[in-house]
C-alpha cells in the first residue's frame, strides 16, 4: 500500500486578504476612557506640618523672632547640630580616624 494525496474537491479557495477595515473603524469610533484619578484630603494638621517642613531658614528665623515656639526649637536644634559639627571633640575624633 502506498500513500496517496488527499484532496477535497469542494474546498473553497482563498485568494484575497481578510477585511480589517471594520475593526479599524471600530477602534476609531470608540471614545478614550478618562484616566483614573484619586483624590486625597489633607488635614489642617498635615498642611501645617508640610508648611513647617518646607519653609526656608529665613522664614523660620523670622517666625522665631516673633515668638513662634516651634520655630525657636527648630533653630535651637539646627544650632546644636552645627555646633556639634564644629566642636573640638568632633574634630579630634575625625583626626583620629574614628
Amino acid at each position: 500500500m502506498g500513500i496517496s494525496p488527499v484532496t477535497q474537491p469542494n474546498a473553497p479557495v482563498v485568494t484575497s486578504k481578510p477585511d480589517v477595515t471594520p475593526v479599524i473603524q471600530e477602534a476609531a469610533k470608540s471614545k478614550p476612557q478618562p484616566a483614573a484619578t484619586d483624590s486625597v484630603l489633607i488635614s489642617s494638621a498635615g498642611k501645617a506640618a508640610l508648611q513647617e517642613a518646607t519653609e526656608s531658614p529665613a522664614q523660620t528665623a523670622q517666625e522665631a523672632r516673633k515668638g513662634d515656639a516651634q520655630a525657636q526649637r527648630k533653630l535651637a536644634r539646627a544650632a546644636a547640630a552645627e555646633e556639634a559639627k564644629e566642636s573640638p571633640a568632633t574634630k579630634a575624633k575625625e583626626a583620629q580616624g574614628a
